[in-house]
């Protein structure tokens, strides 16, 4: 496995109807690295947002979708979601205030 540092673990978060609902019950939804384990994600969260705990950790892997561009055959690259449950007493994470 590769060393992934915290800053690498997180690469953006997924806006979605569903999640902004989920948002409400302090769960966050992220796209990260496809190597990271739940710890790791957990630590991210940690130290990327100030004043929160990290109170469960779900993870899925999504394979990659078939493309096909004439008689060629691909696939897009596969990803990894998180979804974050934080503790009651937790700041909400500021990146998703405005929305």
């Amino acid at each position: 496995m590769a060393n992934i540092q915290y800053y690498d673990v997180i690469k953006k978060p997924v806006i979605t109807e569903k999640t902004m609902n989920a948002m409400g019950e302090k769960k966050y939804t992220f796209l990260v690295h496809p190597e990271a384990n739940k710890t790791q994600i957990k630590e991210a969260v940690e130290k990327m947002f100030e004043g929160t705990k990290v109170k469960s950790v779900n993870t899925m892997n999504l394979d990659g979708k078939k493309k096909r561009r004439g008689a060629v055959v691909g696939k897009t690259a596969k990803t990894k979601k998180a979804i974050v449950a934080l503790t009651e007493d937790s700041k909400d994470i500021e990146i998703f205030e405005g929305l």
